[in-house]
């Protein structure tokens, strides 16, 4: 049985909160977890799927083997080391701030009767466009830009009248 691991070492959150995005993708195939984790709107969510595809792309580099056929065996969420600091309080007291930090280690395993995925994620590259196409974008831009300041022009003048400084003077 294939296993491939990746870790990610000092993340800037509560393991507490990286563990309640984790709970929710583990044991599950690779793509379904890609697809939760893009629509989870979480902060934690972000780094577990770039965690995720840094191990998807060592399986297919370095052990030649696609992702169909693997899950997410475990997904342990361990606590950093604390930067502590302080919050300045009455009669010259401190209390304390403890910012947390995160070890997260993603474990994939082969499953070699597993069904196919239901999901297909396509990443949109992004390319760079002739030199010609991008004056012409820049150009509608301006122009756009310049009509709708014509038009807040317009709205905000009501509100420039009533909430003037120097009162209803003009």
């Amino acid at each position: 049985m294939n296993k491939q691991t990746a870790t990610l070492h000092y993340l800037r959150m509560t393991p507490r909160k990286v563990r309640s995005v984790a709970n929710l993708i583990k044991g599950l195939p690779v793509a379904e977890a890609e697809a939760q984790l893009l629509n989870i709107r979480l902060r934690a969510a972000v780094p577990l799927l770039k965690l995720l595809r840094s191990a998807v792309s060592n399986l297919k580099n370095n052990k030649r083997m696609s992702e169909e056929k693997f899950f997410i065996e475990s997904l342990r969420v361990d606590g950093g080391p604390m930067l502590k600091r302080g919050l300045p309080r009455a009669r010259g007291m401190m209390s304390p701030i403890q910012k947390k930090m995160s070890h997260v280690m993603l474990v994939l395993a082969e499953n070699p009767n597993a069904a196919p995925s239901r999901f297909t994620i396509v990443v949109t590259k992004k390319t760079k466009q002739p030199p010609e196409e991008e004056k012409s974008i820049k150009k509608d831009r301006v122009v756009k830009a310049e009509k709708s300041e014509g038009a807040r022009a317009k709205k905000s003048s009501f509100f420039r009248r009533m909430f003037n400084r120097k009162g209803f003077a003009k």
